[in-house]
């Protein structure tokens, strides 16, 4: 799979990005982790990918699996305070695959991940960033206010009242139906 990312909505925070990979408009669904070119794909425009460009993250199968299990994980939590310990449990499996070790070095205090698995390093990643997004801006976590959009975002807007995933988008079509439905009223 060559070419740039076909999805409507990019540069999300990676556990919001990793949802996004999974999406469908009026003329289909669409899954970004369809096989592991289209995980090539996503892997080298994410953010995720650069600090790990020595290897640890590889587009193969293990990794492909791991990454569908992950984004399963968080859709069970993301936007649910109501998840239940079912959803629960699996999303926290995502944090086994890793840890943060703290350390004293000569150049001073240093953090460094440590994950015996490669391939669910990815899912412990992304479910360290939802931890992150929830104890930094849980109310800045959104869905797209079109119902048959489903895209995730991390409002970053000044105000924090963005609705749509995009103001091009799923913005724009709602303000023409607004019109549209403005405009036969008057008519009618």
């Amino acid at each position: 799979m060559s070419g740039p990312d076909p999805r409507p909505l990019t540069g999300e925070p990676l556990s919001l990005d990793l949802l996004n990979t999974l999406w469908h408009d009026r003329y289909g669904r669409y899954d970004l982790l369809d096989s592991t070119g289209g995980l090539a794909r996503w892997l080298s425009g994410s953010r995720l990918a650069a600090p790990y460009a020595g290897g640890e993250l590889r587009a193969d199968r293990a990794t492909l699996g791991a990454a569908r299990a992950a984004r399963s994980a968080l859709a069970g939590v993301v936007g649910r305070p109501d998840a239940g310990p079912g959803a629960l449990e699996a999303f926290n499996r995502l944090l086994d695959a890793g840890r943060i070790r703290r350390l004293l070095t000569a150049a001073g205090p240093v953090e460094r991940l440590e994950a015996p698995d490669s391939a669910r390093l990815f899912g412990y990643l992304a479910a360290a960033d939802y931890l992150r997004l929830l104890s930094t801006a849980p109310d800045r976590l959104r869905t797209c206010a079109n119902p048959n959009c489903g895209l995730h975002f991390h409002d970053v807007s000044r105000n924090g009242t963005r609705r749509w995933c995009s103001s091009t988008g799923c913005g724009n079509r709602a303000k023409a139906a607004r019109h549209y439905a403005r405009r036969t009223a008057r008519a009618g």
